[in-house]
């Protein structure tokens, strides 16, 4: 989703007009429309301003599929069902023990 479409939604759910987020946000309602018509792309702080007003927040999250390492998922499907399953319990073993040193520390 583009900058002009996500402001257009949270701008309408937050029942305010171009005019009404401008006069807000203390930005020109003309650069409003000019971002929320897909014509310029606002810099992230006037983004994040314009949200803010209309009770949203800005995340940055990593695109999908940048970042994961696809070798463990790899080795992982070359096990059985059954190795996947006793992996899994282990590891929630594993997690119940650190919890419980960390409650008793």
């Amino acid at each position: 989703m583009n900058a002009g479409k996500a402001l257009v939604q949270v701008r309408r759910r937050a029942g305010l007009t171009q005019r009404g987020l401008a006069a807000r946000a203390g930005v020109p309602q003309s650069t409003i429309g000019r971002i929320e018509a897909g014509l310029v792309d606002p810099r992230q702080s006037t983004l994040a301003t314009l949200l803010r007003v209309c009770g949203w927040d800005l995340e940055v999250l990593p695109r999908l599929g940048e970042g994961i390492d696809r070798t463990q998922i790899r080795e992982r499907l070359l096990l059985t069902p059954r190795q996947r399953i006793e992996d899994a319990a282990f590891a929630a073993e594993q997690m119940r023990r650190i919890r419980n040193r960390a409650r008793a520390g």
